[in-house]
C-alpha cells in the first residue's frame, strides 16, 4: 500500500520545470578532470602522507577536507547519491527501505524538487533531481539522515553509530547522459547482484516507469541509451 501511495505523490512531480526540456537542461558542465573523490572507507585505507596530500589538493581546490566536493552548483538535473558509512548494508530490509524511500518523497516533494527517478540499495541510493535550490539539498539531507540515524540506531539498540555519508551529485549534461542515468538507476540492483531482473526489485522507479509507460518503452530507452561503463569506479 505504501509502494502505490509513493507513486501517486511523484507522480504530480514528474513534470517538466517551466521553461525546460526535459531532456534539455539549460546548463550543461561537468566536475573538473583529474580530482578523485575518496569515500570515508576509502580514505581511512591511506597511510598517513597520502591523507596529508590529499587534504591540501583538496582545499587548495576550495573544496572541504573530506566530504564530496559539489563545484557545480547551478539549476539543472543531477544524479544524487549517498552511501552509507563505511558502504555497510543498514538499509537491508524492506521496511527500512521504504521509510527511507517516504522519507526522501516527503522532504524533497514539499521543498519543491521535481524527482524523476529512484532506486534504495542495502549500503546506497540514488536518485535523479532536478534541482533548482542546490544549497537546499544538504538542509534536506540533514533531515532524512538525522531522523533515519535516530530511528535505526533505536531499533538496533545501538548508540552513536554513524549511518551515512555525505551525498555526492552528478550534473547530468545532455540527453543522452539522462537517459543512461534513468537506464542505470534502473539497472543498479542487477548490477550489484540483489535481483535477476530489474522489474524484482521493489524500492526503484522502474515500477512507476512501467505503469505510466510501459515495458516497451523501458526496453526501447535501454537499447537506444546503454548503460555500458556508467558507475565504473565511483559504483562499484
Amino acid at each position: 500500500m505504501a509502494h502505490y501511495f509513493m507513486i501517486s505523490c511523484v507522480k504530480t512531480m514528474v513534470v517538466s520545470p517551466s521553461g525546460l526540456n526535459p531532456l534539455q537542461p539549460k546548463n550543461t558542465g561537468e566536475s573538473p578532470k583529474g580530482l578523485t573523490t575518496f569515500m570515508m572507507y576509502e580514505y581511512r585505507k591511506l597511510t598517513p602522507e597520502q591523507r596529508k596530500e590529499l587534504v591540501k589538493q583538496r582545499l587548495a581546490k576550495g573544496f572541504p577536507p573530506h566530504s564530496p566536493p559539489h563545484p557545480i552548483q547551478i539549476e539543472a538535473f543531477y544524479l544524487l547519491t549517498v552511501a552509507c558509512y563505511e558502504h555497510q548494508p543498514y538499509i537491508s530490509t524492506p521496511h527500512r527501505r521504504q521509510e527511507l524511500l517516504n522519507l526522501i518523497f516527503e522532504q524533497f516533494i514539499n521543498a519543491g524538487f521535481d524527482i524523476r527517478a529512484w532506486v534504495i540499495l542495502p549500503n546506497h541510493y540514488h536518485l535523479l533531481v532536478y534541482v533548482d535550490k542546490f544549497p537546499e539539498l544538504s538542509r534536506l539531507f540533514n533531515i532524512i539522515h538525522g531522523r533515519t540515524s535516530r530511528y535505526w540506531n533505536l531499533e538496533d539498540q545501538v548508540t552513536k553509530r554513524k549511518i551515512w555519508y555525505s551525498f555526492s551529485d552528478r550534473m547530468i549534461r545532455n540527453d543522452n547522459h539522462y537517459y543512461q542515468t534513468l537506464n542505470y538507476l534502473h539497472f543498479n540492483p542487477v548490477k550489484h547482484d540483489y535481483v535477476p531482473s530489474p522489474y524484482d526489485w521493489e524500492e526503484s522507479s522502474v515500477h512507476w516507469y512501467i505503469e505510466d509507460y510501459g515495458r516497451q518503452w523501458l526496453r526501447d530507452a535501454w537499447v537506444q541509451y546503454p548503460v555500458k561503463d556508467y558507475g565504473k569506479d565511483w559504483d562499484d
